[in-house]
């Protein structure tokens, strides 16, 4: 696993930053004999403090709309027509798209 990141700010004007995060292959049961995929996301953003009160910022989750899992899972599921004992697969929660998120802070 690894995380890298770097950001520029300044108390007034533009600001941003940058963040990788990678999870490289690893097992998804004790004996090592499931594995799953890496995955790699990076994540921006871009602002501007206008005063020390009010701020705008741009995030971009998943900045290269990577088709990946966010996490992965393996033990037995069954759906209908499916053999009684159920079926042993990796599930997986896929990453979301790309995601524009757009915040105005106003502090009083």
């Amino acid at each position: 696993m690894a995380s890298i990141g770097v950001a520029a700010e300044r108390e007034l004007g533009w600001f941003g930053s940058a963040r990788l995060r990678y999870f490289g292959p690893r097992p998804l049961i004790e004996d090592n004999s499931v594995r799953s995929k890496g995955s790699m996301l990076v994540n921006g953003r871009l602002g501007y403090h206008f005063d020390k009160k009010t701020t705008v910022a741009l995030d971009v989750l998943n900045m290269f709309d990577r088709k990946v899992s966010d996490i992965d899972y393996f033990y037995t599921s069954r759906l209908a027509g499916e053999p009684a004992a159920g079926v042993d697969d990796i599930h997986s929660h896929p990453a979301e798209p790309r995601t524009f998120r757009l915040t105005v802070t106003l502090e009083y």
